[in-house]
């Protein structure tokens, strides 16, 4: 046998093998015995996933784990398409906003902080160089870009990425509902009716208001953290009576895509971390940074 078609012969058999052991291996981190966990970052190229998802109220008619039962959905499927390992559930986020309503746990921002820096310092100990923040959660889309930045503080050897969460495409069935739809309402749960459609009861969707109350009268620049309650005091935004399963596989088709590309492109990446690097060395001498 010639010498090319045996180098090819072992690239497919190579190929084979990585493909199989990506099928076989679990993408969550607590299902991984220790010898499949070091496995799994090679596989993964280091790649690792932290869905972020919080507790708390969601409407009359979906389950406090919303955000969570979500975002852990879409990023084990796109894991399981593009193999990355996916951190157990997360759920220590920014929700001050509804601790009027019964279930909600809301950490200190102290707290919050520090939990999600040791969290990914932990990662990043046992091999994940690569953190995808999957955001599932509207309340940290302030929190998880500042930690991101914050990541510039010190020198580190892995990359943190913050994925923004579930964001509609143009396309997909009409919606049904014509106001605002931020919390709870068609699109969330629609979603939940793909991700864990036995916890949504759509029959008590209708008995609370979550319509705009309007009651503060602000400019649209000036930003006050009472904000949210103002509107919303039910913690309730839209109408979640109207959902439909085919809403929720259309979004939850298009945030698992997103993923999917999130983890491909933070494999591809072999820049930022060079780069945090370059930029550690320099501010150790700002005087000598050229202008």
């Amino acid at each position: 046998m010639k010498r090319v078609a045996i180098c090819s012969l072992l690239v497919s058999l190579a190929v084979a093998c990585s493909i199989h052991a990506q099928s076989k291996l679990p993408v969550n981190w607590e299902e991984l015995t220790a010898a499949d966990f070091r496995e799994a970052i090679q596989i993964s190229k280091g790649t690792c996933l932290l869905p972020f998802g919080i507790l708390e109220k969601h409407g009359p008619h979906l389950p406090l784990g919303t955000d969570l039962l979500n975002v852990r959905h879409a990023s084990l499927q796109a894991a399981q398409r593009e193999y990355a390992v996916v951190f157990p559930q997360y759920y220590f986020g920014q929700i001050f906003e509804a601790k009027h309503e019964p279930g909600t746990v809301a950490y200190s921002m102290d707290l919050q902080l520090k939990v999600l820096q040791e969290t990914t310092d932990e990662m990043a100990r046992n091999g994940c160089k690569k953190i995808v923040i999957v955001n599932g959660h509207g309340g940290n889309e302030h929190l998880l870009p500042f930690f991101a930045q914050a990541q510039l503080d010190r020198p580190r050897d892995y990359v943190v990425y913050v994925l923004d969460g579930e964001r509609s495409r143009p396309g997909g069935p009409p919606k049904k509902s014509t106001g605002i739809d931020y919390h709870a309402g068609e699109n969330e749960t629609s979603s939940t009716m793909v991700s864990r459609p036995d916890l949504v009861h759509l029959d008590r969707a209708a008995s609370e208001s979550g319509s705009d109350q309007k009651r503060v009268n602000l400019p649209e620049d000036v930003y006050t953290g009472i904000w949210w309650y103002a509107r919303f005091p039910n913690h309730y935004s839209g109408d979640g009576s109207v959902a439909t399963r085919e809403l929720g596989e259309w979004n939850m088709n298009n945030w698992i895509a997103s993923t999917v590309e999130a983890i491909r492109a933070a494999k591809a990446d072999d820049q930022s971390l060079k780069l945090q690097n370059e930029f550690y060395e320099k501010s150790k001498h700002p005087l000598d940074t050229r202008p």
